[in-house]
C-alpha cells in the first residue's frame, strides 16, 4: 500500500488517477494551464505514463496534442478510453516502466506521481529518454508527502546525464493545483534529453527611442510576463517578415509610430536566455524621437504607463534582459550574449549577478580610433553642450568623474575634461594642434535641424554666408563653434 498526495491510500501500482480525477473545475483549468506551459506549443506527440483515467491526457488532447496513454490497471484503461472516446487518443495497457509503445518515438513524455514507484528509476529514466525525437522533453511531477515520495534534488540527479537542462518548478503554493493549501514538496521538472538537433530560435525586436539623453520605456502590465517591470518597445518577428519590417511593425502597434527604414540603425544583437526558458535573439534598433511625432501608449491592456529615462542613470525595476542590453548599448557593445541561471529572477538585481557577456566584433581594431580628449577650461559651462551635440549624433553618456566626461558611439569615445593641469589661457583652434572635431550626418533635413536648434544649446554656426557649402560647392556640411572656441564640422554623406 502506499499514502497520495491527497492522503488517500491506493493499491501500489502506475495508476495514480484514483485521487486525482480533476473532477473540480478550478482544479482542471489549473492544471490546464501548468499543461500548456509545460508542452511544445505545436501540436505533438504525448506520451502520457500511468495515465489513470486520462484526466491529464484529456486536458493535453484538448489543447490540440497528439495522446498516447498507457497504464497498468485494465480498469483505469477501461475508464480512460471511455473518457478520451472523443479524440483520437490511444490507451494501452501496460507497465510504465517499459511502455508497450514499440519502436515509436514522441515528443513529450508525461508522467505523475509515478518515478518515486519504480524500483530501478535511474534505468526506467534512460528508458524513456530513448523514446523521445530529437529535442523531446520529460515532463515529470513528482512530490513528497508523509515522508513518501522523491524530491526534487534526488530526480535533478538522476536526470542529470540524460539531460541538457532541466526546469524546476514549485507547485507546492498553487492551492488551485490540490483543490486546498498543501505544504509539503510538489514540484514539476521539464527536463529535455540530450539528444542532437537543429537549433531554432525565437528572434525579437527592441527598439531604442531617443530623446537626448533619454530613452523610452514602457511598463508591462496585463501579460502574465514580467508585469510592473519596465522594458523597450518590443515583440517578436512574425512569419514572413524580416528584423527591421517587425519593429516598424511593433513600434506602431505598441507606441503610435510610424517609422521609416532609414530611421533605423542597429544598436546591439544580443541572444538571450530567460529563467528555465528557450534561447533567443534579440535585435536593438536605435532611433532618434521627432517631436512632430510624439509616441503614446496604444495598448493600455498590455502598459500601464510610458515614461523617458535617463540612459546614464536607468531605473532598477527593469527586465534584465532589456536592462543588460541597453547598458550594453551605453557601453558601446556591439555583440552580447545573456544566459540566465534557471533559478534567476526576471528583474534586474543591482546587487545580483551580470550575465551579460560582450562578444568582440570581427576586423582588426589596430589602426582606429580609441577616443579624443578635449581639455577645456570650465567643464560644468562645456556639458551642456557637447551633452546635446554628441547625443543628437548617437554618442551615449559613458564615464564621469570629478574633472571629466566622456560621451562613446561604438568603441570609440569624445572626452571632456577640466584637467588640474590644464596650462592658462583659452582655446585657439587656429593655434598649432587641434582645430576641429568632424562628424558624419545623416541627411540634409538632420543638418538643418541641427543647426536649428544648436543655438539653444551653446553653439553658433560659423561661415553663416557660406552656409552649407563653407567647405566647397561640392560639400554640404555646417560648422559649429562653442563659447570656448571648439569648432564641430558637421557633414552630410
Amino acid at each position: 500500500m502506499f499514502t497520495s498526495p491527497d492522503g488517500d491510500s491506493a493499491a501500489a501500482s502506475f495508476s495514480v488517477e484514483a485521487y486525482h480525477g480533476l473532477l473540480d473545475p478550478v482544479v482542471r483549468r489549473a492544471w490546464a494551464r501548468r499543461l500548456e506551459s509545460w508542452l511544445p506549443p505545436e501540436p505533438s506527440d504525448v506520451l502520457d505514463l500511468g495515465c489513470g483515467t486520462g484526466s491529464l491526457a484529456l486536458l493535453a488532447a484538448g489543447q490540440g496534442h497528439r495522446l498516447t496513454a498507457v497504464d497498468s490497471a485494465p480498469r483505469m484503461v477501461e475508464r480512460a478510453r471511455a473518457k478520451l472516446a472523443g479524440t483520437q487518443a490511444r490507451v494501452l495497457v501496460g507497465d510504465a516502466a517499459r511502455p508497450p509503445v514499440g519502436d515509436r518515438r514522441f515528443d513529450v513524455i508525461l508522467a505523475r506521481h509515478v518515478v518515486w514507484l519504480l524500483p530501478d528509476p535511474t534505468a526506467v529514466l534512460r528508458h524513456w529518454a530513448g523514446l523521445l525525437r530529437p529535442g523531446g522533453r520529460l515532463v515529470l511531477v513528482e512530490g513528497v508527502w508523509n515522508g513518501d515520495g522523491l524530491s526534487a534534488e534526488h530526480l535533478t540527479a538522476l536526470l542529470a546525464p540524460l539531460t541538457e537542462r532541466v526546469h524546476h518548478e514549485r507547485l507546492s503554493g498553487d492551492r488551485d493545483l490540490w483543490g486546498k493549501e498543501v505544504d509539503d514538496e510538489r514540484y514539476a521538472l521539464v527536463a529535455r534529453v540530450h539528444r542532437p538537433r537543429r537549433h531554432t530560435e525565437v528572434v525579437d525586436v527592441h527598439l531604442i527611442l531617443r530623446r537626448d539623453g533619454d530613452v523610452l520605456l514602457a511598463r508591462r502590465a496585463g501579460t502574465g510576463y514580467a508585469d510592473g517591470l519596465l522594458h523597450a518597445p518590443s515583440g517578436h518577428v512574425e512569419d514572413g517578415e524580416d528584423v527591421r519590417q517587425a519593429l516598424i511593425r511593433e513600434a506602431a502597434e505598441e507606441i503610435g509610430l510610424d517609422l521609416d527604414p532609414e530611421e533605423l540603425r542597429v544598436a546591439l544583437v544580443m541572444q538571450h536566455r530567460g529563467p528555465g526558458g528557450n534561447p533567443r535573439t534579440g535585435w536593438f534598433f536605435e532611433a532618434a524621437y521627432d517631436r512632430t511625432r510624439p509616441p503614446y501608449n496604444r495598448e493600455p491592456d498590455r502598459c500601464s504607463e510610458l515614461a523617458w529615462y535617463a540612459l546614464d542613470a536607468l531605473p532598477d525595476d527593469m527586465v534584465a534582459y532589456c536592462r543588460a542590453g541597453l547598458d550594453g548599448y551605453r557601453a558601446g557593445e556591439r555583440f552580447l550574449i545573456h544566459w540566465h541561471e534557471d533559478g534567476d529572477p526576471i528583474a534586474y538585481e543591482p546587487q545580483g549577478e551580470r550575465r551579460a557577456v560582450a562578444l568582440p566584433s570581427g576586423g582588426t581594431r589596430t589602426g582606429r580610433v580609441h577616443h579624443i580628449e578635449l581639455w577645456v577650461p570650465d567643464l560644468a559651462a562645456a556639458v551642456p553642450g557637447w551633452d546635446w551635440l554628441l547625443g543628437e549624433l548617437g554618442h551615449v553618456p559613458y564615464q564621469e568623474w570629478a574633472h571629466g566626461r566622456s560621451w562613446r558611439r561604438g568603441d570609440t569615445y569624445v572626452v571632456i575634461e577640466q584637467s588640474p593641469d590644464l596650462a592658462p589661457g583659452a582655446h585657439e583652434r587656429r593655434s598649432p594642434g587641434l582645430n576641429h572635431l568632424a562628424f558624419h550626418v545623416e541627411h540634409r533635413a538632420a543638418l538643418d535641424a541641427l543647426v536649428d536648434r544648436a543655438p539653444d544649446h551653446g553653439w553658433r554656426l560659423l561661415f553663416a554666408d557660406r552656409h552649407p557649402h563653407a567647405g566647397g560647392e561640392d560639400c554640404v556640411a555646417a560648422y559649429l563653434e562653442d563659447a570656448a572656441g571648439y569648432e564641430v564640422e558637421l557633414v552630410v554623406r
